[in-house]
């Protein structure tokens, strides 16, 4: 090798080398800083420093000399969307690429010079990629339960008489006031179910609320959904689980008891009920506001009261504690969904103490 390739080669490495300690580093801050995890804040630090280990058998004097930003024709390259990130899930996305093929031009590279430093990247290189997945996968977690969590008005719908219609249905809601939407329909067959949640999370996601397939994992899973909610005698929490991944998982409980399983078995958010009786499900006996009241005081995930609920009794679940509902025959039946719902959530919002809104 010339004196004048070496020098290019040092150049590379130089800039990969950047490239992936910054790609490290930014993906590091977010897991210190927004995911608050410990242990892959240490393990992106770790691979910095494993990087700067491994880069140390080479002349930083070579690399400082090789180094040449006003002569690089790359600078003033760029890409449709290298300056917009949508959240946070694209600044990870975008730093775990950065960071990965960085790594394998410095793999590629150092076999030039050293293939013992080269052999030592490929195992950083392995370890990034398990790391990247894992805090992409966190964040994207991160985002929809912040979005759960800011949630308070949580709409069951059907898949309705056809599609234009549904689709219609649920930008006006999600426009309006709702914030989660869940697709519940047994009726339907599984590609209409799918046909229509695919919808509904385009249009939820579109305006950062969240929308939920009931019962099917496997449909969730299918349709890319924000989640799915099982009841007590559906799939258990944890093998909902293992089929959608880092989706969210709601479960329905209708006892203190089964609140505090559902938390012990990693679900996301509960709904408890039934409340009240109501013209869609049919249930021989009714948890009533003690239960929410049990489960304000004493349970840290979200929780949506459900069953019967509308404006005649929300000030009930109310002044329990609750301020989370799910509600389907209150909006499905109305004439003006998205005034109930607007009246709903002023009810939730107000103070304990308020009787209610007038209707």
């Amino acid at each position: 090798m010339n004196e004048e390739t070496r020098n290019s080669v040092y150049r590379i490495l130089d800039a990969s080398a950047n490239r992936a300690s910054e790609g490290l580093r930014t993906m590091e801050e977010i897991a210190r800083f927004v995911l608050d995890d410990s242990k892959w804040t240490s393990e992106f630090k770790s691979q910095r420093h494993g990087l700067a280990g491994a880069l140390k058998a080479i002349s930083r004097v070579s690399l400082l000399k090789a180094r040449n930003t006003g002569g690089d024709v790359g600078t003033a390259i760029t890409g449709a969307g290298e300056y917009l990130r949508a959240d946070l899930a694209d600044v990870v996305a975008a730093a775990a690429a950065r960071t990965q093929q960085s790594f394998r031009v410095l793999e590629e590279y150092t076999k030039t010079i050293d293939p013992e430093i080269s052999a030592e990247l490929e195992q950083i290189r392995y370890r990034c990629y398990t790391a990247c997945a894992a805090i992409e996968l966190r964040v994207v977690s991160h985002s929809e339960n912040c979005r759960l969590h800011s949630s308070s008005l949580y709409v069951l719908m059907s898949c309705g008489s056809s599609h234009s219609n549904f689709q219609a249905k649920v930008e006006e809601l999600l426009v309006g006031e709702a914030d989660v939407i869940q697709l519940r329909d047994r009726s339907a067959d599984d590609r209409t179910l799918i046909s229509r949640a695919r919808t509904g999370t385009e249009i939820a996601r579109r305006l950062g609320k969240v929308f939920i397939m009931n019962d099917r994992a496997d449909l969730a899973l299918a349709a890319d959904t924000d989640g799915v909610h099982v009841g007590q005698e559906e799939l258990p929490v944890a093998d909902a689980r293992r089929i959608v991944g880092n989706r969210l998982v709601g479960v329905s409980t209708h006892s203190i008891q089964q609140a505090r399983d559902a938390v012990k078995d990693g679900a996301d958010y509960i709904g408890c009920g039934p409340v009240f009786s109501s013209k869609t499900k049919c249930f021989t006996e009714f948890v009533g506001t003690e239960f929410l009241t049990q489960v304000a005081d004493e349970i840290q995930i979200p929780a949506f009261a459900i069953g019967g609920i509308d404006l005649s009794n929300v000030d009930q679940v109310v002044g329990s504690g609750m301020r989370r509902i799910a509600v389907n025959g209150a909006i499905r039946d109305s004439d003006d969904p998205v005034g109930i719902a607007s009246k709903l959530k002023l009810v939730l919002r107000a103070d304990t103490t308020r009787a209610g809104v007038e209707d």
